[in-house]
């Protein structure tokens, strides 16, 4: 059976008789129930998965091809970017808690999908993400404290997009999407054989500017996969209460194939993105690649996702974990050593000390800068918004020169 035919399908029944959709039986309960009852990736349709969960490998005729010839020192190569990506997200997470940056957006999780998609595109490709792809950053070669600054509010991106084919962070959901389409379309009309990519969520997926995407690209036939991340939950809102069908069927819609890729198996993230990248190159139109994994963390750190998901959800998800997953290959099917894991973990340490160096060292934001890029020349409103902004600044003075009597 072709990916291709897969969209035309049914969803199958899971061992206990649901069917995922919100059409079924189950859609009558509440969310925090369906989330308890919701299955970790194996128990999933129609899922492309080479490694298991206990790091095995799984044959597969349509994609092993794709990563036939990966080495050992390739697939340390894939473990070492997991590792030092939840270290770097990690110390992020930490800095902010701490008061050093505004926000962070976990990837936490999702490793696999990042590192697995984004080490499969070529240099010539071009990459648009969301505010979470700081994996695909990483494999795209941008310094991983170059993503700080916007989180800190002292730069509005931190990189140049067309140095490593990789756009700025689009916070504006689903949007990226269409400039991936148009950029795509571009592509084919210049007669080159690079490809784009664009990545999205689950939530992304109910944007209108995702449907707008998938219809141009349809239409014109552009060189573009769309990735997108699974990871179950819309901020507080789960999948199935999204749709009625696994997302990556919604591609068979609009004309072109789409598949359902195990999210926190790298080896088949990997070669499912480099399927998808080369239809692109072919001529042959856009993919939608859904990779089914789960948001470990929080939403962003302004979320508390303990008031809207179970526990058990999240330790159910631990046991797919996807580093601890490629750890298990390689210590059973390769020659990696204790040594590698051990200079691993000095280079991770050497990481989370730079990182917090450098964002120490950054300067405070400037709380006037928002009303510098509304306008190009001077307007009544914002002068007027950022003279009212300056009294409520001053207000404070006042009452901390109270406090110091």
């Amino acid at each position: 059976m072709t990916v291709e035919s897969t969209a035309a399908r049914k969803p199958r029944r899971s061992a206990a008789g649901k069917t995922g959709t919100t059409g079924s039986k189950a859609a009558g309960t509440t969310g925090t129930r369906r989330a308890a009852a919701r299955k970790p990736t194996d128990a999933q349709p129609e899922l492309v998965q080479l490694l298991t969960p206990e790091g095995k490998r799984v044959k597969n005729a349509e994609y092993d091809p794709f990563v036939a010839d990966i080495t050992a020192d390739e697939l340390r190569g894939l473990y070492r970017d997991m590792v030092l990506t939840r270290r770097f997200d990690a110390e992020a997470t930490s800095l902010q808690r701490q008061g050093e940056l505004g926000l962070w957006a976990s990837l936490l999780g999702q490793e696999a999908a990042q590192i697995g998609s984004g080490r499969a595109t070529r240099e010539d490709d071009y990459v648009f993400p969301t505010y979470r792809e700081h994996g695909v950053a990483w494999c795209r070669g941008v310094d991983p404290t170059n993503l700080l600054g916007m989180f800190r509010g002292v730069n509005n991106g931190g990189w140049d997009p067309n140095s490593n084919n990789f756009h700025l962070y689009t916070i504006v959901i689903g949007s990226q999407t269409l400039h991936a389409t148009g950029y795509a379309m571009g592509i084919a009309k210049d007669g080159a054989d690079s490809a784009v990519i664009a990545y999205f969520g689950d939530g992304a997926s109910s944007q209108g500017d995702v449907a707008e995407a998938f219809t141009f690209s349809a239409v014109y036939n552009a060189p573009v996969v769309f990735f997108c991340q699974n990871n179950q939950w819309a901020i507080s809102e789960p999948t199935e209460k999204q749709t009625r069908v696994p997302l990556y069927q919604r591609a068979q819609g609009f004309g072109f194939p789409g598949v359902r890729v195990d999210g926190n198996d790298v080896l088949a993230c990997l070669a499912v993105t480099k399927w998808a990248l080369e239809r692109a190159r072919r001529g042959e139109g856009p993919t939608l690649v859904e990779a089914y994994t789960y948001r470990m963390g929080a939403h962003t750190t302004s979320d508390d996702p303990t008031r809207y998901r179970h526990d058990d959800e999240r330790v159910a998800w631990e046991a797919k974990d996807p580093i601890a997953r490629l750890r298990g290959y390689l210590e059973s099917e390769t020659d990696t050593n204790e040594g590698f894991f051990a200079e691993l973990e000095a280079e991770s340490e050497a990481l989370g000390r730079r990182v917090r160096e450098v964002v120490r060292a950054m300067p405070d934001p400037d709380h006037f800068a928002i009303f510098e890029n509304a306008y190009a020349d001077g307007h009544a409103l914002v002068d007027e918004e950022r003279a009212q902004f300056a009294a409520y600044q001053a207000s404070f003075a006042d009452v901390d020169e109270e406090e110091g009597k």
